[in-house]
């Protein structure tokens, strides 16, 4: 294992961080923020509890997720999309570097900046809602697997996509409206019978579900189902990089 290699890519997006600090880390903070105090203080005023829990707590899981989802692709697609559009990708595959070493360096370095503004919208949701983490070891969990699944997923975007627009078509028009729709800010109990059994075969139900019994001890599925689900995808994203380097997809034309 070349752990100078990998350190050094990490180390280059972890700058790019820094630089884009505004954009990174600020903007998304005050989305959350707005969705905060729109959904919490309009909705929320209508809303007494679900499941026992207050509605502006309640929605505390779901929009981190949206976050972790969204910053995880964006951060992955767009460090793998560069080099190939200007070129410079082809040092990095011509270095005496794995697929493995590169996917370390790039996906760690995505599910670290995802992690760390996950955790800056944690913070900030005490200044709007009171709430607890009942089960903090297994929110870390979550929080882990969702940043490493979608830095994983985001990369294969980033191979994927030929231009700009295709780099934001999946995010924006896939992953946002499934998180919107997946229970982010309700439970799908209050929907009639035949949309409760619509919404289980989205995917980003079982993350949301997962994580918000994380919190509160309330879950739309079980916790166990959320974790195969989660490890599922894992998985299939592993298969799906290890088949794009093992045939140079998208990389080596």
């Amino acid at each position: 294992m070349n752990f100078e290699a990998v350190r050094s890519i990490y180390l280059y997006e972890m700058a790019r961080m820094r630089r884009t600090l505004l954009q990174s880390v600020v903007s998304p903070v005050l989305s959350t923020s707005l969705y905060f105090i729109v959904f919490g203080a309009a909705i929320g005023s209508r809303i007494d509890e679900i499941d026992g829990v207050p509605y502006g707590a309640f929605i505390v899981p779901g929009l981190m997720m949206l976050t972790l989802l969204q910053n995880s692709i964006s951060s992955a697609s767009f460090a793998i999309y560069f080099p190939k559009f200007v070129g410079t990708i082809y040092e990095v595959l011509s270095a005496p570097v794995s697929f493995v070493e590169i996917l370390l360096g790039y996906v760690g370095a995505a599910a670290t900046k995802s992690l760390i503004l996950g955790a800056i919208i944690l913070a900030t949701a005490h200044l709007f809602v009171p709430m607890e983490v009942r089960h903090p070891f297994w929110m870390l969990f979550f929080m882990i697997l969702t940043a490493v699944t979608f830095s994983l997923f985001g990369f294969i975007i980033g191979i994927w996509a030929d231009n700009f627009e295709k780099l934001q078509l999946i995010p924006l028009l896939i992953v946002t409206p499934l998180v919107f729709l997946g229970g982010s800010f309700y439970s799908i109990e209050m929907l009639p019978e035949f949309w409760q059994k619509v919404t289980l075969l989205n995917p980003v139900l079982y993350l949301i579900s997962g994580f918000r019994w994380s919190f509160y001890e309330t879950s739309d599925v079980s916790v166990e189902v959320s974790i195969l689900m989660i490890m599922f995808f894992l998985l299939l994203c592993l298969a799906l990089v290890w088949w794009i380097f093992r045939t140079g997809y998208k990389l080596k034309a």
